[in-house]
């Protein structure tokens, strides 16, 4: 029978020890719904990053399901009452991590996407050193207008930028910017910088203009160059498609948006869309349509105003020859 040296059983007993201990150790999340606690939420973001900057394309970017966070399991970090300000009551989105950073204050930037439906966001929470959620905000959102394309961005400094490049019919074009800074004692985001897009566009542009109008409800409706609601006929004989733009306010609150209603009587149809918490009536008559929200639509137009409103029927133009 061979016999074994004490160094070689200590080292035995040593590597039993390591063995047991890494087994007994707290297993990193692979997967989203592994996640039970906010450090190991922060961590399955990818790795911390100086800067970061997304266009708007990346809201129609196929995602990975593999690095989805399920509602279930994100609501237990940030209360329903948040993700509600941008998705509306009822809707459940899956939460895809994009980008982390971390400041002198060991407080995180986590930069996500959010989906449900067709309805994608991108919101940013922040974390305090201490695990607790400071503040978050919805970064970037879809404004549906053919003519504008969106970008966010983070710096070095901490600051974070909206901005936006709307192209002219005239082939000019005009860009926005605000930035923000989170105000750590207090959990808000605070505006520091704005450069105001110009107050009106030179023209609107119809992206629906050229669809048939055989339907007796498909024409334009509107007052002035910047306020249409323009109806033209689907391919599915029950739906109508429309694009909507209005400016109130002396242009301090715009909103836009296109889709298919659904005709539901003699005269009414109803825009409900998957996704979308945004539930709009139309009513038409003979000589105008009147839009009232059902359901919250904020996700298209400013916080101070709505769609609700009545609009002239324009006389249609004449064929060209």
């Amino acid at each position: 029978m061979r016999r074994f040296g004490l160094p070689f059983i200590l080292l035995i007993l040593l590597n039993s020890i390591l063995v047991i201990s890494s087994c007994k150790g707290k297993k990193k999340p692979v997967t989203g719904d592994e996640i039970t606690a906010v450090k190991d939420l922060i961590e399955f973001y990818p790795q911390p990053v100086n800067s970061i900057q997304f266009g708007d394309t990346i809201l129609n970017r196929k995602e990975k399901d593999s690095f989805a966070i399920s509602y279930k399991t994100f609501s237990k970090f940030v209360p329903d009452s948040i993700l509600a300000t941008v998705f509306g009551k009822g809707l459940k989105p899956k939460s895809y991590p994009l980008a982390r950073m971390q400041d002198a204050n060991k407080t995180n930037y986590l930069l996500t996407k959010l989906v449900a439906g067709n309805t994608r966001n991108l919101v940013l929470y922040c974390f305090s050193k201490d695990e607790k959620l400071l503040g978050a905000t919805n970064v970037l959102k879809p404004d549906q207008s053919t003519a504008t394309t969106q970008s966010v961005s983070i710096d070095r400094n901490f600051n974070i930028s909206k901005s936006i490049v709307r192209k002219n019919a005239d082939g000019s074009q005009n860009d926005g910017k605000d930035v923000y800074i989170l105000n750590e004692e207090v959990g808000k985001f605070m505006l520091i910088l704005t450069e105001q897009l110009d107050d009106k566009l030179t023209e609107l542009i119809n992206p629906i203009d050229t669809l048939p109008r055989k339907n007796k409800f498909s024409a334009d409706y509107g007052s002035g160059k910047n306020n249409l609601v323009s109806i033209r006929d689907s391919k599915k004989g029950d739906r109508l498609q429309f694009f909507i733009h209005f400016e109130k306010n002396k242009g301090e609150c715009n909103g836009e948006l296109k889709g298919e209603a659904l005709i539901t009587g003699k005269n009414t149809a109803v825009y409900r869309q998957g996704g979308d918490p945004c539930v709009m009536q139309f009513n038409f008559s003979a000589t105008a349509v009147t839009l009232k929200e059902m359901e919250g639509c904020a996700a298209h137009r400013g916080l101070r105003c709505s769609f609700d409103g009545s609009f002239g029927k324009k006389k249609a133009p004449k064929p060209k020859k």
